[in-house]
């Protein structure tokens, strides 16, 4: 899998875009705030059909523009494919597949497979459950379109749970309709937790193995699915909190307040680890997940860094440089130097102020 070329109007901070990729290292420099992680953005945008920061279609479009269009051709199996993307102010976005319109998001998601690491990624362990929660989500909903599915309905049952709850408060008779999405909520939310939670069991096992690499054998890193309710216990504690939710007008168990529990040598890492060990151990789960994607496509995904090298030591650096040796990399950083003494770089872009130039 490999991304050949993408081009843009209107979208972000450039009014146009036109760039062609190498097959391993592409390198953006420049200064902060010049449109780097724009072009990550549209990469990943174009693969997901998600802003890997939540962002709006409305947010991406060039100020005081009304649409924008990218549009990015790939190989697959040697079969060479072009995505078209129509972003629009006030209307969904429009999406092309080999010049066939696509009705549905959920088409285009795991046609191509990315991985995107900012510096964010790396306070995984210390920050709220809700990044651990999204975790799993960014990969889950690419490597397997009935979570991606399972997903999508969950999260408009909640809502839409949630809204009668609090409607309720003046609206009795709403109560009425609780039942109906208590068993939409059961059958999409079980079919969450049973798959993330195999998806962290494979996870621990990579992860164990990489970090014992990273710390030199010091170190044993463990992950635990931490559901709120388990699948099996979820319609009973459904019922049971069912005042609760009704005072609290809001769902209180379910896939949605699930966590991550990670430990290393036996002690929770978020809340005895220091920075160090917390960093360590992010970089530890991204790169298992770069291996079980590999495991589970047979191929490499597609990798996206930004600005993540200056953020890790050394020794950190070394080990995520020598792992993306052979997978093609889209890398944003402020200099060059580090780099380009480290691995071998196919092409470098200078970025400025909405501008693009091949090195």
């Amino acid at each position: 899998m490999l991304i050949q070329s993408l081009e843009g109007k209107d979208f972000r901070n450039y009014e146009t875009l036109s760039l062609t990729f190498g097959n391993k290292i592409n390198l953006f420099y420049g200064d902060n705030a010049q449109g780097k992680t724009n072009i990550l953005e549209a990469i990943y945008l174009m693969g997901t059909t998600k802003s890997h920061k939540g962002s709006k279609d409305y947010e991406m479009l060039r100020f005081s523009q009304q649409e924008a269009h990218l549009r990015m051709k790939f190989k697959k199996n040697d079969v060479l494919h072009q995505i078209d993307m129509h972003l629009r102010k006030h209307r969904g976005k429009g999406i092309a597949i080999d010049g066939n319109v696509i009705h549905k998001s959920a088409e285009l998601v795991g046609f191509i497979n990315m991985i995107f690491f900012s510096p964010e990624d790396l306070n995984i362990v210390k920050n709220s459950p809700g990044e651990r929660r999204r975790f799993m989500d960014m990969e889950l909903c690419q490597l397997d379109k009935t979570y991606l599915y399972a997903y999508t309905c969950y999260k408009k049952v909640l809502q839409q749970r949630n809204s009668i709850l609090k409607q309720a408060y003046y609206r009795k008779d709403l109560l009425d309709t609780l039942e109906v999405w208590n068993e939409k909520l059961l059958e999409y939310g079980i079919q969450i937790i049973l798959k993330r939670q195999k998806f962290i069991k494979e996870l621990k096992e990579l992860a164990m193995e990489i970090h014992e690499h990273l710390s030199g054998g010091k170190e044993c890193l463990e992950l635990f699915y931490q559901p709120s309710v388990t699948a099996e216990e979820f319609e009973k504690k459904l019922i049971y909190v069912k005042e609760r939710d009704i005072t609290q007008c809001q769902t209180s168990i379910g896939p949605h307040k699930d966590d991550i529990l990670i430990k290393l040598s036996g002690q929770d890492l978020r809340r005895f680890g220091s920075q160090g060990q917390q960093r360590t151990a992010a970089l530890s789960l991204k790169l298992s997940e770069i291996a079980l994607v590999k495991d589970k496509i047979g191929e490499n995904p597609i990798l996206l860094l930004d600005d993540v090298l200056s953020e890790l030591d050394k020794n950190r650096q070394a080990h995520l440089l020598e792992t993306i040796q052979g997978i093609q990399t889209f890398i944003t950083c402020t200099g060059t130097e580090l780099i380009q003494q480290r691995i071998e770089t196919d092409h470098i872009y200078d970025v400025s102020s909405g501008c693009v130039k091949h090195r």
